[in-house]
């Protein structure tokens, strides 16, 4: 997160998060349900532990309904503000955990960025055309799904698909497996001034 609007959206992030339901994922209006089983639990809380001791400020994480669904395990999701890139960062959790950290220059943001081993999909958000055909190009970002203005998307059954270094599974077994000496990016911009997103979340404060 730019180091300019850190100190504003990230307050505005954790009281969203507070407010996003978690329960019975079949249920209305429910837009996170629990995770697989207790040792996903227990990876989540052992990243989150890593991530204090790596100097992370964690906000969210518990376990909830714990009474209600002994033998489910839903967790609020987290938000942890880091000091920088630390390992547990660079590893995937499969748990709703968000980190957060600053950066002062856009290339200073996509080296960070591509220094991830995994490269499925990716997002920035600018309001900079520049900025936005910087990450988009080779020397951008180097997932298989790059997008613009709009979160990172799986796989998308109309658009030239395949994840990048450890994620994603390659392009061996699809249509594209010629195409596999090349690099290549599915792309969305959202040029619009509305910001679409997911399951109807609204950033309006009261």
């Amino acid at each position: 997160m730019h180091e300019e609007i850190y100190d504003r959206l990230v307050p505005r992030l954790k009281q969203l998060w507070v407010t996003v339901p978690v329960g019975n994922p079949l249920a209305d209006g429910v837009l996170v349900g629990p995770l697989i089983d207790a040792a996903a639990f227990e990876a989540m809380q052992k990243a989150l532990q890593e991530a204090r001791a790596e100097g992370g400020d964690i906000a969210g994480g518990e376990r909830l309904h714990a009474d209600a669904a002994p033998n489910a395990y839903y967790v609020r999701p987290a938000i942890v503000e880091m000091p920088g890139q630390t390992p547990v960062t660079l590893r995937e959790t499969f748990a709703p955990i968000l980190y957060v950290m600053r950066y002062g220059s856009l290339n200073e943001a996509i080296a960070l960025h591509n220094a991830a081993p995994q490269g499925l999909s990716s997002s920035i958000f600018t309001n900079d055309l520049r900025e936005a055909e910087l990450f988009l190009s080779a020397a951008g970002s180097d997932c298989g799904i790059v997008n613009v203005n709009i979160g990172p998307s799986g796989a998308e059954i109309g658009g030239a698909f395949g994840g990048e270094k450890e994620t994603g599974g390659g392009r061996e077994s699809g249509s594209d497996a010629w195409r596999s000496y090349m690099r290549r990016a599915t792309n969305t911009i959202n040029y619009s001034r509305e910001l679409p997103l997911a399951q109807g979340i609204n950033f309006a404060m009261p």
